[in-house]
């Protein structure tokens, strides 16, 4: 079975149990070779006026992530569990991201079949126009379905200077 289908598959059955929890399913991937696949989920708290998920959190909330996957049982044979928070480089999929995190640097890859796929900008937000990004100087839009890969590009500076001292 394809990645996608199941990566699908997982992200609706934990979608319906996260609220349950106060959770929100940040993201899924199902990464890793047949014989050794990787499911990963990251999570964070619904409530976003709450700092992001605790080790201590994403602990005790991989039971129920385990208990859901083990009865969905996605994948032939066995597959390690990894539940984590989003971390800095947090993936957006959702309007409700785009629009969360407008005025944060992003990196967005998408499907175009022609010109560019990769931008990397600021997140504008999102209009009817699309999910708008500021990039080099120009506001470019595009359509949400268009997007194969979003997320957030960590600002690593210390007041203004790179790591290392460096300007």
């Amino acid at each position: 079975m394809a990645k996608e289908p199941i990566r699908d598959m997982v992200l609706e059955a934990l979608e319906k149990e996260a609220p349950l929890h106060g959770l929100d399913i940040v993201d899924v991937e199902v990464v890793g070779v047949a014989s050794a696949p990787v499911v990963r989920v990251r999570i964070d708290h619904a409530d976003e006026s709450l700092p992001t998920v605790t080790l201590d959190e994403v602990t005790r909330e991989t039971s129920w992530i385990a208990e859901v996957l083990d009865e969905l049982d996605p994948l032939p044979g066995s597959y390690s569990l990894e539940v984590s928070s989003p971390g800095l480089d947090r993936p957006l999929r959702r309007a409700h991201d785009f629009e969360r995190f407008a005025g944060s640097n992003v990196v967005v890859q998408t499907t175009a079949t022609e010109g560019r796929r990769h931008f990397t900008g600021r997140l504008l937000g999102v209009s009817d126009a699309g999910v708008g990004l500021l990039v080099d100087g120009e506001q470019i839009h595009m359509p949400l379905s268009s997007i194969k890969k979003a997320k957030l590009k960590p600002d690593l500076s210390i007041n203004g200077k790179k790591r290392g001292g460096r300007n």
